[in-house]
């Protein structure tokens, strides 16, 4: 196989297990309700849902490892501690969440089975795509990533060539940069590129590929070409909303999820005609689809690696991992984004401060610098994820409102950054 064939298939398995339904779902609401500022909104979800997750495939270009390998420096006890957690959140939530959305979106208004049904069939597809583990990269990166950009890229240039009428006005009361930010931020990709970056070093090795260079090349070329072609799709997408904000009546009374779906529903029928339907079906469901590939191949290459290369190992992992989906799968969409948040709340920004940590210079990262940031991220977090439960507790609400972003839950931010620089420049006096 050439290398540029080869690159081409890495990126756009890479883009693939990116691109769930969450990432075709946000855009467009996000448009639409930013109109003319939604320049603005696309920087901010550029931000949170290109710009960290790529680079934690950077960092996965630089580590060659697995996740363990991103928060060793903070100590054994910790990074096992957080692979678990990780693994065991993306198993619980991310993954069933995509056989509910698959049902709610794609199934059920066409076939109008249960979601028993939907989940079960899911979920042994996705059982025989990561039994094949040798071959999962080409299976995703040769025909099941074409079709889903195929569908995008018709739905995308024919809602933008089409005429329009002119929008003047936005409905956000936020400034639309934080309104992108927040949003990029819900898609949690940054935990998806710790996870599916280390389906693609093992890919990789299971291929022959043993020159650390090489593959270090390798992996950050595709993770710039997916990156662009995630920032193409988001960009399309929410300028497509903005175009339709006055042609499509959406009640906004409804929840989140379901005013996403309506209006992608909607867009889909106007450019594709009836038709547009079935293909939004198919887009949601082989969006959806490959994001679960990536994360049982994930977890279970990494239960695998503890188990001392066990092939057993492998495909018990895989089969209670698909179990798990098919009996969490059966939730309501939204029912399972509200168990996710509090969770994702806590862990999410100390994965994205692990990413951080590892693509800057080592000598500014060092193993007391690893460990002082990630206590300041987690004690932050963690009053964000209780803010949760207790949204009108009066003494946590005085403590979020008196951080800079805090009210926007990231609250984190300034002191996980401002105690890298302080410990940084401390330990640089004292060297």
């Amino acid at each position: 196989m050439s290398k540029n064939k080869e690159l081409l298939i890495t990126a756009f398995a890479l883009f693939s297990m990116f691109f769930g339904a969450g990432n075709l779902l946000l855009p467009p609401l996000l448009g639409y309700q930013a109109t003319t500022q939604w320049t603005w909104v696309t920087l901010g979800f550029m931000i949170t849902a290109v710009i960290i997750p790529i680079f934690g495939i950077l960092a996965h270009a630089r580590l060659q490892g697995s996740i363990y390998d991103f928060g060793k420096k903070v100590s054994p006890i910790f990074s096992t501690t957080f692979c678990i957690i990780i693994y065991i959140i993306a198993i619980a939530i991310p993954s069933p969440r995509t056989a509910a959305a698959t049902h709610e979106i794609s199934i059920y208004p066409n076939f109008g089975t249960s979601a028993l049904v939907t989940s079960s069939i899911y979920f042994a597809l996705v059982l025989v795509f990561v039994l094949n583990r040798s071959k999962i990269l080409n299976l995703l990166g040769k025909f099941l990533t074409p079709l889903i950009v195929m569908i995008l890229l018709l739905i995308i240039g024919i809602g933008l060539a089409m005429p329009h009428e002119a929008v003047t006005s936005s409905s956000m009361d936020t400034f639309p940069l934080f309104v992108g930010l927040l949003e990029g931020y819900q898609t949690f990709d940054a935990i998806g590129a710790i996870v599916i970056g280390g389906v693609i070093i093992i890919s990789l090795n299971l291929k022959g590929h043993h020159s650390y260079e090489a593959k270090k090349r390798l992996i950050a070329q595709s993770g710039w070409i997916a990156g662009f072609g995630l920032f193409a799709i988001y960009a399309g997408l929410i300028l497509l909303g903005s175009y339709f904000t006055n042609e499509i009546q959406i009640d906004m009374n409804m929840s989140g999820d379901m005013k996403r779906a309506t209006l992608l529903r909607g867009i889909s029928l106007a450019t594709l005609g009836n038709i547009g339907t079935a293909f939004l079906s198919v887009l949601v469901a082989l969006a959806c689809f490959t994001t679960a590939v990536g994360i049982v191949t994930g977890t279970s290459d990494y239960v695998k690696q503890l188990c001392r290369g066990s092939q057993k190992a492998y495909i018990f992992t895989a089969i209670i991992a698909c179990f798990i989906g098919v009996i969490v799968g059966q939730l309501d969409f939204h029912n399972i984004i509200m168990i996710a948040i509090p969770v994702l709340k806590f862990i999410y920004p100390i994965a994205i401060i692990l990413i951080f940590l590892n693509i800057v210079s080592q000598k500014f990262a060092t193993p007391f610098v690893y460990r002082a940031v990630v206590l300041v991220t987690f004690l932050f977090g963690l009053a964000d994820a209780i803010t949760f439960f207790y949204p009108e507790n009066y003494w946590l609400l005085t403590f979020r409102e008196a951080i800079p972003l805090g009210v926007y839950d990231f609250g984190w931010v300034l002191p996980a950054l401002t105690t890298f620089l302080l410990v940084g420049f401390f330990q640089k006096n004292e060297a």
